[in-house]
């Protein structure tokens, strides 16, 4: 027998894979990743654990989840339950070609409120077209019967009936197989941080099509809305400053502060004069540059180059901007 993991990497994910591992089965991990969220801690765990590992960039399927998920968000602009089972039509689809026979995943009932109740999980199931096909070792005991369980695949009296959010079986499941090194439990997905979430509703609410550049974008600097048509990302450190300038594209502004040190700004969308104007007051505020004067702020967009000079302010008055 062969199964493909729904691997995150995190300790139910690793207990998964030994569960079904010490039963005989072969396991192959499938991490997925987008903007969202990357594969990186599946890379370790599964270095670790000697797990083979296959990685799937699922960007574009999330990008249409996330403007429309069937099953609504959770308190960010998370779509759990849909992205699960999107997950889960794709291992599906790769069972065939892995010669494998069944799915898995470290899912817990009862651990996180929204996409791993008992309806969550059947929802996700059913969507995915591939639910009877789906295993979930450490709460098995808890769940309707599965394919790999009635057809004598796997035996059922070494599957687990986990419930509710305490890490302590798990732990001591960890000790047993004699796992010492995992990840502390944590989210991974940006969708279900607030800044994050908040700043791409703001990018949804301006447009239906986004790119994967805009929304990588949101993860770096401070954001202001200065206009319906337009906004201004500031960089607050050096790194942010390098990460900003290189997600430019044609048509962007870049401005800096000429003789001091400061941000890095990107001006994306259309801005007015009085708009660029205020534009370069923020970079200037957000700078080193003394506040009893003019300070000049060069503006870059494609090939052209011009001297704005503009004032410092007190950052308060810009707070109403920021997304």
């Amino acid at each position: 027998m062969k199964a493909l993991c729904l691997f995150s990497g995190g300790l139910d994910s690793i207990l998964a894979v030994k569960l079904v591992q010490e039963q005989g089965t072969d396991v192959i991990g499938i991490s997925f990743e987008s903007p969202f969220f990357s594969s990186q801690k599946a890379i370790r765990s599964a270095q670790c654990i000697g797990l083979p590992l296959k990685i799937v960039d699922i960007t574009d399927s999330i990008f249409r989840i996330v403007l429309s998920p069937r099953h609504g968000y959770g308190k960010g602009l998370n779509p759990c339950i849909d992205c699960h089972a999107l997950m889960f039509k794709i291992a599906g689809g790769m069972l065939q070609k892995e010669g494998a026979d069944f799915l898995i995943s470290g899912e817990v009932l009862g651990q996180r409120p929204m996409s791993q109740n008992l309806r969550s999980l059947s929802i996700v199931s059913h969507d995915s077209g591939f639910g009877d096909f789906i295993l979930r070792p450490l709460s098995a005991k808890r769940l309707p019967e599965s394919l790999p369980e009635r057809e004598g695949w796997v035996m059922k009296e070494r599957l687990l009936g986990l419930s509710g959010r305490s890490r302590k079986p798990q732990m001591e499941l960890a000790k047993k197989f004699g796992i010492k090194q995992y990840p502390a439990p944590a989210g991974g997905c940006l969708l279900t941080e607030k800044v994050f979430s908040r700043r791409l509703r703001d990018l949804i609410s301006g447009t239906r099509k986004f790119s994967r550049r805009d929304v990588e974008l949101l993860k770096w600097g401070r954001h202001f809305r200065i206009c319906e048509r337009g906004k201004i990302v500031v960089g607050r450190n050096q790194k942010e400053n390098e990460m900003i300038t290189s997600l430019r594209r044609e048509g962007d502004m870049l401005l800096t502060v000429e003789s001091f040190p400061g941000p890095t700004v990107l001006a994306i969308g259309e801005l007015s004069p009085e708009e660029t104007q205020l534009a370069a007051s923020i970079t200037v505020s957000y700078s080193d540059a003394a506040s009893d004067g003019p300070v000049a702020v060069q503006v870059t967009r494609d090939s052209k180059h011009l001297i704005l000079f503009a004032r410092g302010k007190e950052k308060s008055s810009f707070h109403h901007f920021m997304i």
